[in-house]
């Protein structure tokens, strides 16, 4: 029997990925800005949920998933913690929310991402993976923003444009 020894290198780091990540969120951000503010509470297509509770959504996950998985704390997401009543309480607290992702992913050691972990009690899956839900989970509500400044007659931000305000 013959066995073959197979190298592998790392693909990305995980200064790589918090920087990707982040790119996601200074683009949601800008997505957040474009929109008017009454739209941003009360737009919605289709049964869909207005934008401002998307963005909810995503304040629920990231932090306090990076928050739970440094703690190995699996409790639930509660997206009715944060319930802003204007477009600058919600970019505050999106703002908040990118330092807690900061601090919180430096903690992560490259060994745990490799581990399995069960996200707010509900998905068990390698740490990495878990991150790339968020990320994931991000771009799709984004997306569904898109759709909202689309369809009132604005222009989105470019989504190549994850790094630079223009």
């Amino acid at each position: 029997m013959t066995t073959t020894a197979i190298s592998t290198k790392q693909f990305m780091s995980s200064e790589q990925l918090l920087e990707h990540w982040q790119g996601h969120r200074n683009l949601t951000r800008r997505v957040i800005e474009a929109f008017p503010e009454k739209e941003l509470f009360e737009f919605s297509i289709g049964g869909m949920r207005p934008f401002v509770k998307l963005a909810c959504e995503l304040i629920a996950i990231g932090g306090p998933g990076l928050k739970g998985i440094v703690g190995k704390n699996m409790e639930a997401y509660n997206e009715e913690a944060f319930n802003p009543q204007t477009k600058a309480d919600l970019l505050k607290k999106w703002d908040e929310e990118t330092e807690t992702i900061n601090h919180y992913f430096a903690q992560i050691s490259e060994e745990r991402f490799q581990e399995t972990f069960n996200l707010f009690g509900q998905y068990e899956f390698p740490v990495y993976q878990n991150i790339l839900y968020f990320i994931d989970n991000e771009i799709h509500h984004r997306g569904q923003g898109y759709v909202y400044l689309r369809a009132l007659g604005m222009e989105p931000p470019f989504f190549w444009e994850r790094f630079s305000v223009l």
